[in-house]
């Protein structure tokens, strides 16, 4: 097993860098740390709404390159974030891996190199968040419906005419916020929400889909400008969305309802290269043992040489090999 940190260059000489690692329950320190940009990190943010807060857990890096959040999250299934600096990244997952498969809803890009030597990394897309406030946000008015729960049969039948079978419940449509457009009783296109965080003042608008038979009509701009008009209502300060940068037809029209382009945003599906947790779990072991002097809450990794070693991924080594 090779110590891929141990290949990392070296810090000054005599210097021996450190990234303290603890995990947080005070929200109100999450919220600090993940203050600088908040469309970025709005996953995250959106998990200290309570509802989800208590199916997330938080751990915070501090370092010689800044500050690093992960956050992992199961009430809208296995979610991972991944905020701020990369090293401290590293550090926080090569202690807290999370579950054995998960959705990596936000990244940088520079965090990438740092993941793939913790997990398997497939399905990659590079996107932009993009965001909206009342003062930038310019509606477009058009006759939609608000969708409720009995409409989730309609729902998954429009997603479900490109691709595999959708399987929204009436119970997670009614906590959201849809609205849709109809040609008598045809769903033609549809707007939603990932998440709603009233009290953290932000909101995740997606699930954006319009038939192929009424596209370019504006209808998802419609429909998008209906769930943008109420989540601020709501009193979400910012509503955030995620965007392919090279699909001109959704950020022209995201741009005409006021949203302004952000940070690039890394999505992927990851899963642990330790599948049993036997290395992180020996690495939590030493590393809090070399925090005691901070107190427990502390878990010290060495900034150059890690702690324990990852497993070292090799150039011929195909990363979705071992999916199911």
């Amino acid at each position: 097993m090779t110590d891929t940190l141990a290949r990392h260059a070296p810090g000054p000489a005599g210097a021996t860098p450190e990234v303290r690692v603890r995990e947080s329950r005070d929200w109100r320190e999450i919220e600090r740390r993940l203050a600088d940009d908040r469309p970025f990190a709005a996953y995250a943010l959106g998990h200290l709404e309570w509802g989800l807060f208590e199916w997330a857990r938080f751990w915070i890096a501090e370092g010689p390159d800044g500050i690093a959040v992960v956050m992992h999250g199961q009430a809208l299934g296995a979610t991972t974030v991944t905020v701020g600096a990369p090293s401290g990244v590293e550090a926080i997952v090569s202690l807290h891996p999370g579950p054995r498969r998960s959705y990596l809803s936000t990244a940088s890009p520079e965090h990438i190199p740092a993941l793939r030597r913790a997990y398997q990394v497939t399905d990659t897309l590079s996107m932009n968040r993009m965001s909206v406030t009342a003062a930038t946000f310019r509606p477009v008015g058009s006759q939609v419906r608000r969708m409720r729960g009995r409409d989730a049969w309609k729902i998954n039948a429009l997603y479900a005419t490109e691709g595999g079978p959708s399987h929204y419940t009436p119970e997670s449509i009614e906590r959201a916020v849809y609205y849709g457009i109809f040609d008598g009783d045809r769903l033609a296109s549809v707007a939603g929400t990932h998440i709603v965080a009233p009290n953290q003042g932000i909101a995740i608008v997606g699930n954006v889909f319009t038939d192929a038979a009424y596209r370019g009509r504006g209808l998802a701009t419609r429909v998008t400008s209906a769930v943008t008009e109420e989540l601020l209502e709501r009193g979400c300060a910012e509503v955030a969305l995620t965007v392919d940068p090279m699909n001109a037809p959704a950020l022209a029209a995201y741009t005409r309802l006021g949203y302004r382009r952000g940070s690039p945003v890394v999505e992927a599906r990851i899963q642990r290269r330790d599948f049993l947790g036997i290395g992180p779990a020996l690495r939590r072991r030493e590393a809090r043992g070399r925090g005691a002097r901070y107190g427990a809450a502390f878990e010290v990794v060495d900034a150059w040489s890690g702690v324990g070693g990852f497993d070292d991924m090799r150039a011929d080594d195909d990363p979705r090999e071992d999916w199911a």
